[in-house]
């Protein structure tokens, strides 16, 4: 049931030959779900993300109007526990919209395996550009768009932790007492579940966040992987994210802690290759993460002194989450060959998250 990607459907491919879904069980699914899902059903993917599979499926829609939606899933093959979540991803999406417009609004959760073989949800489609490795022509052909567009992704995330939890119905959505310290230590166990050498950087960064753990200053929804391509913006308007995506292990806790999950992400001349990488043809210098800081700071109120834990445990977290996705390769359990290489930037993480901790002391 796929179909040829039309002037209509932007930042999608054909789907990879090796996550095809059961597109017939799902289109059946969703025209007795969905009162505009009319046959036939047209699919594309979104080939983006190196996780959770995402795919834009559309219909003809009621009175000859397309109706396009988002289907969500995990990857292919063992998950790690309490990961790739889409039962609590759509609990925040079906709420969080009513306060925090950035967030797509989820329409159907499907607990039914047996359709295309695991959880799926059904969401709102946004348009708009998503800068992943280049920033496209309509973004780059602004003035200064490298520090508008990376101010506008700090202020999505202190407008995020503004939001009350009650208010918007997730007060519930995770245990805010002893989250950073659960945090370590859940990240620890799933490192150990899926290395395939042992890693002495790991143990040592491990041992030396458990012993520093900060105290909050506030509870608040976190996204728990803000970053500039989990964004998007209006073509036309580079200074404000109109939607902000990949909520499965969105959760109560310590907002600092989505704040070194950015800073984390963000490189610096000088930067040890491969740390990260960022996105090419932006008019204007990207703001350091020194400043990103101050933003933050200055919108969100919050005191940043202790910064440096965040962005170390975020370093030693997402070398945790490459290994992660690189078991999966190696073990066959997916053939994109994007992962081959991610090992190279798991000792480059680790050494910066130690140079944090070390500057700290």
């Amino acid at each position: 049931m796929t179909d040829a990607m039309t002037d209509a459907v932007i930042e999608t491919a054909p789907v990879r030959a090796d996550e095809e879904q059961d597109w017939p069980r799902l289109a059946e699914y969703l025209e007795a779900h969905l009162p505009d899902a009319r046959p036939p059903m047209h699919v594309q993917q979104f080939p983006g993300g190196s996780a959770n599979l995402t795919f834009l499926v559309w219909f003809e829609g009621a009175g000859g109007q397309r109706a396009e939606y988002v289907v969500r899933r995990p990857p292919l093959g063992p998950v790690a526990p309490g990961a790739h979540d889409m039962v609590r991803e759509h609990k925040v999406l079906s709420r969080l919209y009513r306060s925090y417009p950035k967030a797509p609004r989820c329409l159907l959760l499907c607990e039914d395996e047996s359709v295309i073989g695991a959880k799926f949800i059904v969401s709102e489609r946004r348009s708009g550009v998503v800068i992943r490795d280049r920033f496209p022509r309509q973004m780059s052909e602004h003035d200064d768009v490298a520090t508008r567009t990376s101010f506008a992704v700090v202020d999505a995330m202190a407008e995020l932790h503004n939001v009350d939890p009650v208010a918007v119905d997730l007060a519930d959505l995770g245990k805010p007492d002893g989250f950073v310290q659960r945090q370590v230590a859940g990240w620890y166990q799933r490192w150990q579940l899926a290395k395939h050498q042992d890693l002495p950087e790991v143990e040592e960064i491990h041992q030396r966040l458990q012993s520093s753990l900060p105290a909050p200053q506030r509870v608040s929804i976190l996204h728990n992987d803000f970053k500039l391509d989990n964004c998007q913006f209006a073509a036309d308007d580079s200074n404000r994210v109109i939607s902000v995506f990949d909520w499965d292990m969105a959760t109560l806790g310590d907002p600092l802690v989505d704040l070194g999950t950015l800073l984390g992400y963000w490189p610096e001349p000088g930067d040890p290759e491969p740390r990260a990488t960022r996105a090419e043809g932006a008019s204007g210098e990207f703001p350091s993460r020194a400043e990103l800081t101050a933003r933050y700071q200055a919108v969100s109120g919050l005191n940043t002194d202790a910064i440096w834990w965040y962005e170390a445990f975020a370093l030693w977290k997402t070398a945790v989450v490459l290994q992660q996705m690189y078991i999966r390769f190696i073990r066959g359990q997916t053939r994109d060959e994007r992962f081959a290489a991610l090992p190279e930037r798991i000792p480059v993480l680790l050494d910066q998250g130690l140079s944090l901790i070390d500057k700290s002391s």
